[in-house]
């Protein structure tokens, strides 16, 4: 049995593990390839996430839906490298809008070089991005750009917020699903089409993805609460600081209105005051780490987890099906 990445993913297959491995090599390779320009400079901003590590998710998924076809088919690392590319040029754009000053354990890039040079140096990756994916067909390139849109729409309806009269948490649910949902389906959907999977099994894949990712970012809001720079490469708190309604937040103010307890409103109202003062942000955080919407936002990332290993049912019993199901507890794990 061997451990592979940071989700602690155990194969007992070691063809399968072998497959997983040579492919994430060639991403990281296929990356950095991806992220060099004629101009040094743009090569050491472009290259600044990609050599800063993260847990290349996404590239992983891909490996791991090609194995139900051919996996060693040409397209599948290239999909791989032009989904982590867009995962990396929407995190430097994050890092902007949310002021953020710490990114997988290392400065951010606006932090480092400023917000405009942030911003262009996500929209170079965006570029890379969509070079690669012409070579990839045309279908290849519809589908990624369907799923950019929804990325783009859902980040435009976490910033605007619900509609009156629209369940706060159900918009930031569909919210999740476009900005993030979107392309760990995608990551799904080109490793199994890449491989000449039946259209199925590429459908089943892309459900599964699609509760994965949301899976995923639930677990991102609870550790953005609950932990600590080290464990999460991130300052602790940044959505709370910049106002960022989360689903902790949303479930307390849910709680609040609803139960009207004293101590649940006094905390609805010191998340919405001005928490760029540091004592006042780390108060805000210290009591929703012990709030009873924490845990409430903890179960709602085991039942999309549990969704996504539902959604592998119909798919034969295999090391790469093993693996897929694993990864719904390593993500549950992480906000644990």
């Amino acid at each position: 049995m061997t451990v592979v990445g940071p989700f602690g993913l155990s194969m007992r297959d070691q063809a399968l593990e072998a497959d997983v491995q040579a492919g994430l090599t060639a991403v990281e390779e296929g990356l950095l390839d991806a992220t060099k320009s004629e101009v040094p400079f743009i090569t050491e901003a472009a290259q600044h996430l990609v050599r800063a590590g993260g847990k290349r998710f996404r590239p992983l998924l891909v490996m791991l839906a090609a194995q139900f076809g051919d996996p060693y088919a040409p397209g599948i690392v290239p999909s791989a490298v032009v989904v982590e590319l867009t995962h990396l040029a929407t995190l430097y754009h994050d890092d902007v809008m949310d002021e953020a000053e710490v990114r997988r354990g290392v400065d951010s890039a606006n932090t480092r070089w400023g917000n405009a040079l942030a911003v262009l140096t996500g929209d170079f990756l965006f570029a890379r991005a969509s070079h690669i994916l012409a070579d990839l067909g045309p279908e290849a390139v519809r589908i990624q750009a369907e799923a950019f849109e929804r990325l783009v729409t859902g980040q435009i309806l976490e910033t605007a917020g619900p509609r009156d009269g629209r369940d706060p948490v159900e918009h930031y649910l569909d919210v999740l699903g476009g900005k993030t949902g979107s392309l760990v389906a995608v990551a799904c959907r080109f490793g199994a089409m890449m491989s000449g999977a039946d259209e199925t099994v590429v459908d089943v894949l892309t459900q599964y993805g699609e509760r994965l990712g949301v899976a995923f970012q639930l677990a991102d809001d609870v550790l953005d609460i609950a932990s600590d720079s080290h464990e999460s490469g991130k300052t602790p708190g940044t959505d709370l600081r910049e106002g960022v309604p989360t689903l902790p937040v949303l479930h307390l103010r849910e709680r609040a209105e609803r139960l009207g307890l004293p101590e649940d409103i006094a905390l609805r109202e010191l998340l919405e005051s001005d928490l760029s003062d540091d004592a006042r942000h780390a108060e805000a955080l210290a009591r929703l780490r012990v709030h009873p919407a924490l845990e409430q936002a903890r179960r709602d990332t085991l039942r999309y987890a549990k969704e996504a290993r539902a959604a592998l049912s119909p798919l034969p019993e295999c090391g790469a099906k093993a693996a897929l199901t694993h990864l719904c507890d390593a993500v549950v794990h992480r906000a644990g």
